[in-house]
């Protein structure tokens, strides 16, 4: 299988996953333009997942269901994603390309978040970034950190395939609460290479993330001290590190 990150507004990736016959299944693609493209070099987009209901994730979706009649496009429950096909929610499977893509509910940066895996990629939408997180635009910070714990728990070897490019903006941030951590510092040194070669710093391994993402890594003495001490005060649980991490995060300058 082939995996490209086609690039999109100013700083978007609808991922596309396909076959050797051209077969794909189209991730978050919130432009048709894009798909169009890459359909006009030999793609056949079959089915459309989306992750939640921003229109940078579904506004080429209606320009791709009248290219493609009868694609398949698998969303959450979500009335304000009315385009759907197909709904899906916490634990149900897909079967698409001969592969299974589970999904996981990942409420916080919206209350209907989803995120889809297979046995090698992680299509995160908006829920988790490289080195960040989604801001909580209708979820709680309870909510995120659940989220977290399950991207946490999944598989270490699978490919973090997010929706943005906003590794090296999360980097500075991150290593500003987590200023020892050597495994981040040289991820930020090779994200920016990435963009200065103009290539996209992602898919990324989730073993990285958890070793260099500060909204997966809660736990952490350093991360707890960080935020208590931006906070001013000793934190009572992962609850409170999470927002205090988010919040400080949402107000960050470098």
């Amino acid at each position: 299988m082939r995996l490209t990150a086609l690039p999109a507004f100013a700083d978007n990736y609808i991922w596309t996953l396909a076959g050797d016959d051209g077969s794909a299944v189209v991730v978050d693609p919130g432009e048709a333009a894009p798909v169009l493209a890459a359909a006009d070099a030999g793609l056949r987009p079959q089915a459309i997942l989306l992750t939640h209901h921003h229109d940078d994730h579904i506004g080429g979706v209606a320009a791709l269901q009248a290219r493609f009649p009868g694609i398949r496009v698998i969303a959450p429950h979500e009335p304000r994603i009315p385009m759907a096909t197909e709904r899906v929610t916490e634990g149900e499977s897909v079967q698409a390309l001969g592969r299974m893509f589970h999904v996981l509910s990942v409420p916080g940066h919206t209350r209907s978040h989803v995120a889809f895996h297979t046995a090698e990629h992680l299509f995160s939408g908006d829920a988790l970034f490289s080195l960040g997180c989604g801001r909580l635009f209708e979820g709680t910070p309870l909510q995120l950190l659940a989220a977290m714990r399950k991207f946490a728990a999944l598989p270490p070897q699978l490919l973090v395939c997010c929706a943005h490019e906003y590794t090296v903006s999360n980097a500075v941030f991150a290593r500003h609460v987590d200023p020892t951590n050597a495994a981040l510092w040289q991820r930020h040194e090779e994200a920016l290479a990435m963009r200065r070669d103009d290539r996209p710093t992602l898919p990324v391994t989730l073993a990285q993330e958890l070793d260099c993402n500060p909204f997966l890594r809660t736990q952490s003495a350093t991360i707890r001290h960080a935020v208590a001490a931006h906070l001013g005060r000793p934190v009572i649980d992962d609850v409170d590190v999470m927002a205090g991490l988010r919040h400080w995060k949402d107000g960050f300058r470098a």
